[in-house]
């Protein structure tokens, strides 16, 4: 029996590609530890360690095959929708669906990606301000 595709074009077989030495691939793998909030055949979330909001949470495919937004959204817009809906999912598990959250992909060294290995930032709990504010702008505030 061959492998399913759906009529998006995805194949509905688990992609476990994994690069070694990213972080987020090892954490996938249960190498690095984590705290691990939800998990579901194709997304893991876990608390970030250098929290920006009292609820920051990172949802990431278990593939390394994706380092940013656009290349998942173009190569899997399944497993871009099972992001979103994974964020949505801990948000409000998290107690944050009430009062509001936000959903973040960054894209680029400019956009502050660090990890090129596709994750969505979701974070909440108190008030964030106002978003996409320059950092040199910011610091003068």
């Amino acid at each position: 029996m061959g492998q399913e595709i759906t009529a998006s074009g995805e194949s509905e077989a688990l992609d476990t590609t994994f690069e070694a030495g990213c972080i987020f691939c090892s954490i996938a793998r249960g190498s690095i530890p984590a705290t691990v909030v939800r998990q579901t055949e194709r997304t893991l979330t876990f608390r970030d360690i250098a929290p920006q909001a009292p609820a920051h949470l990172l949802v990431i495919p278990k593939t390394h095959a994706y380092a940013n937004a656009a290349e998942l959204a173009a190569g899997n817009p399944g497993l871009a929708a099972e992001l979103l809906r994974e964020a949505g999912v801990v948000a409000t598990a998290e107690g944050l669906a009430e009062d509001g959250y936000r959903m973040v992909f960054n894209t680029g060294d400019y956009a502050g990606q660090t990890v090129f290995h596709v994750h969505l930032h979701v974070l909440g709990g108190d008030p964030l301000g106002r978003f996409g504010v320059p950092a040199d702008a910011a610091a003068g505030e």
